[in-house]
């Protein structure tokens, strides 16, 4: 089990402290950085250990940030891997792997374990998010896809983008400029993937590991998949994931449209991609009528017109669902997150994410060929 952060907030050494850590500024810069989360020594904090001021940073979970790498590429992570495996004289090791060889390097010896299902789980939040709050998130998500047997996911990669940290809508503003260049970051780790596939499975003494990596956005998150989405040239897309989960999406209804150039790429990237919307859904309906000039939210309203994507694209329609495990004022006005609020969410995507035919995924009524309402 692995949990991943991608982020490209600045890197910050606060005062008293002896390790980098990520700031909760709310700006970002050109580079991303990857750190690795400590579940082995994280102990729930208590109730008034949250409460307090000190209750930031590391004291909610702790991480690891790991070395640049003194070579680009992925040879070296070939060579510690031949020389784990007596092919080769070892000249390294792992700990000489820095950033994204060493995670490359994590995830492909646990996802190569006996294990039926070690998925990998990337995952995009939305905004009003400082950094603290994103590692509140992380042991939230671990809770759900990883602690739960229902799910097949074994691993996640948290993409840590400086949304701003205020749910006044005036920051809305910012929070769009910082996912657009945020979208950079999820590019080049797509190609960096897309490189180490390349450099790893050119040799036939590595096998592919046969287990399977899954996205997942939610609200203003799917605006840094767009902003990746824009730069992605067709011609470079591999499909490399397996399901792309899109879950109360403030991007506009028209995103799939051929003139908007970028989630119709995404069935060339991806084996299935699921809409989750909620007719109800107040958040976006504030994004509609005061920061987005009139125009209907995909998590809300649904797309224009994928019509000639209906093969691979399902919408699954939330707004009766009911919110079992979080029912605050928050989650029952807000209708903005079922994936967290409600078991009939989770069950639906755990079956999303095992690959099971969208006909065959119970607790839906089928409304049309790809559309889809969850039921009690």
């Amino acid at each position: 089990m692995s949990v991943f952060i991608l982020s490209n907030r600045k890197i910050v050494r606060h005062q008293g402290e002896k390790l980098d850590s990520f700031s909760n500024d709310e700006y970002s810069i050109p580079n991303f950085r990857i750190a690795k989360c400590d579940f082995e020594n994280y102990k729930e904090p208590t109730a008034q250990a949250k409460k307090k001021k000190s209750y930031t940073n590391r004291n909610i979970l702790d991480y690891k940030l790991f070395s640049e790498p003194e070579k680009q590429g992925y040879q070296e992570v070939l060579d510690v891997l031949l020389s784990e495996k007596g092919i080769k004289k070892p000249t390294l090791t792992a700990n000489n792997l820095g950033g994204s060889q060493r995670m490359f390097y994590e995830l492909y010896k646990e996802m190569s374990s006996s294990k039926e299902r070690s998925d990998v789980l990337i995952f995009i939040h939305g905004y009003a998010y400082d950094f603290d709050d994103e590692l509140k998130a992380m042991i939230d998500l671990k809770k759900i896809f990883i602690d739960n047997p229902e799910s097949p996911v074994e691993h996640i990669l948290f993409v840590s983008w400086p949304a701003s940290s205020s749910i006044v809508p005036l920051t809305y503003f910012d929070d769009k400029a910082s996912s657009i260049n945020s979208g950079t970051s999820l590019l080049r780790l797509f190609y960096f993937y897309t490189q180490f596939l390349k450099d790893i499975f050119s040799n036939r003494d590595l096998a592919p590991c046969n287990q399977r990596i899954h996205l997942m956005a939610h609200s203003m998150g799917n605006r840094v998949l767009q902003s990746m989405l824009y730069s992605l040239k067709k011609e470079n897309i591999l499909r490399v994931i397996d399901q792309v989960l899109l879950l109360n999406s403030d991007v506009t209804y028209k995103v799939f449209d051929e003139s908007e150039d970028s989630f119709n790429k995404l069935p060339l990237l991806a084996n299935r991609i699921s809409i989750y919307l909620n007719r109800k859904d107040t958040i976006l309906g504030i994004s509609q009528f005061t920061k987005n000039i009139l125009t209907p939210r995909l998590g809300k309203n649904g797309p224009s017109d994928i019509e000639k994507l209906k093969d691979i694209v399902s919408i699954i329609d939330c707004t009766f669902i009911e919110n079992d495990l979080k029912n605050s004022l928050k989650f029952e006005i807000g209708n903005h997150w079922g994936y967290l609020s409600s078991s009939q969410v989770q069950k639906d995507i755990f079956q999303n994410l095992y690959g099971v035919d969208r006909n065959l995924i119970t607790h839906r009524i089928k409304d049309n060929e790809n559309i889809f309402t969850i039921i009690s």
